[in-house]
């Protein structure tokens, strides 16, 4: 394998090698291609044969270990491309005893400059839609689960981390519920503009050295393999030197990484005690590992946490990509290589987060209602509720005396509310929903 032996030699050599999908994808393209030439008579049937059942065994990874070109190459992906030929070439080779060429046979009718660009999108959209997809819905069905299991739960609402008024544990739920049903269908309609292929565009978008129909042959056999509706981009030029359908999608898990950061960081605080934080939640499966080397009995949020890791490491391959998709100069795209690996690694880390939260953490979430429900009236913000009766001087200086300790049903008595007009006020099941609480009085 000439290239490859060479590329060893120029490329940078981190030991950084294509996730499985992204070879899956190289094998795809490789398998349509020669099925397409076979049937527009541009390839002989023993050759193209052997290239096709050598191309599903590499989509299947038998042949993973042969893909050794670093992710950190030339930026248009001629070495991945140029190492699926020759691993494909060799094995078709030996199958038949004759020359198989890995640039005459395996890559007829292609350029690395439509191949590469072709196999990272499939490759994203595929990961995205076995695994990415699955895991948001999940997440938001565990939070809806959630939401209803703790919509009875009463505790206090917080802005700038300060005391404010009353909501419900299930309203909080809800919100996450709502935000990750949203984040499904940014990711899904992200996704789907990576199904435009400029395979057959070959080296610069034009076609040139291949038939006009070869493109839609193979983008249909690709549809066929992958189950997603695949199609050869009618410009194939944009495809070929933009990467921003891409990085659009990578925008959109940003944006998925966002969300479970503010879930968790809530779910840190919640959780947070057992005695000298909040102590609102209770997480049973977090005490399966040790949450201290030196402090027995200790638990922490773990899983959480890691989450938390993967969270911030979404957004860091965000900002790369967003480089990476603007690297290149006329109708070449530098960023292919790159994009591809990143793209995959941000799906891997949001599924299994997004998958592990949900099972182990909001699944399994016990409301510590009394201690919830204490905050909530003793807070110093439910003095907002008799500010339309009192004014909001007034109701500031109770505020302040609440603070500072006083209790809020003694201070409503000195202002002489009834027992019973305290209750309404204080009613949390009325406070959490919208209404006049102070026109009871």
């Amino acid at each position: 394998m000439k290239y490859v032996e060479g590329s060893k030699r120029v490329f940078l050599s981190t030991g950084t090698r294509f996730p499985r999908e992204v070879i899956w994808a190289v094998g795809a393209i490789k398998l349509s291609a020669a099925t397409a030439n076979m049937a527009l008579g541009l390839m002989n049937q023993d050759v193209g044969k052997a290239i096709h059942s050598k191309a599903k065994e590499l989509m299947e990874g038998a042949h993973d270990q042969s893909i050794v070109v670093d992710v950190f190459q030339t930026g248009s992906g001629t070495g991945l491309n140029m190492n699926a030929n020759e691993v494909l070439a060799d094995l078709a080779s030996a199958q038949l005893g004759k020359k198989v060429h890995p640039n005459d046979h395996v890559n007829m009718g292609q350029s690395s400059n439509d191949v590469g660009p072709s196999a990272v999108r499939v490759a994203a959209a595929v990961a995205v839609e076995r695994e990415l997809i699955s895991a948001l819905r999940d997440m938001s069905r565990s939070l809806e689960k959630a939401s209803r299991k703790t919509a009875k739960v009463y505790k206090a609402g917080r802005t700038h981390l300060r005391d404010a008024l009353p909501v419900t544990m299930g309203q909080e739920f809800g919100a996450y519920a709502d935000e990750f049903s949203r984040d499904t269908r940014l990711v899904r309609e992200t996704m789907l503009h990576l199904l435009e292929l400029p395979i057959g565009g070959t080296a610069v978008g034009t076609g040139i050295n291949t038939d006009p129909r070869f493109g839609g042959m193979v983008a249909s056999e690709i549809a066929r393999l992958s189950g997603l509706p695949f199609r050869s981009a009618r410009n194939k030029f944009r495809p070929t030197r933009l990467l921003t359908d891409m990085s659009s999608l990578s925008g959109a898990m940003r944006t998925v990484s966002i969300s479970l950061y503010r879930l968790c960081q809530d779910l840190r605080l919640m959780f947070s005690g057992p005695l000298t934080g909040l102590g609102e939640i209770d997480i049973p499966t977090q005490e399966e590992v040790a949450g201290s080397s030196i402090m027995p009995g200790k638990t922490n949020p773990v899983t959480v946490e890691s989450a938390l890791l993967a969270s911030a490491e979404v957004a860091g391959l965000d900002s790369a990509n967003a480089a990476a998709a603007s690297l290149g100069e006329f109708e070449l795209a530098m960023g292919v290589p790159l994009m591809g690996y990143n793209l995959v690694l941000q799906v891997k880390l949001l599924s299994e987060a997004l998958r592990k939260v949900g099972s182990l953490v909001i699944d399994h979430i016990v409301p510590m209602k009394e201690r919830a429900q204490s905050y909530a009236e003793t807070s110093q913000a439910l003095v907002t509720l008799i500010s339309p009766k009192i004014g909001y001087d007034k109701a500031s200086a109770l505020g302040k005396k609440i603070a500072k300790g006083a209790a809020i049903r003694p201070a409503l008595k000195e202002l002489g509310l009834t027992p019973k007009e305290i209750e309404s006020v204080l009613d949390m099941k009325n406070l959490v929903k919208p209404g006049i609480p102070a026109k009871r009085i």
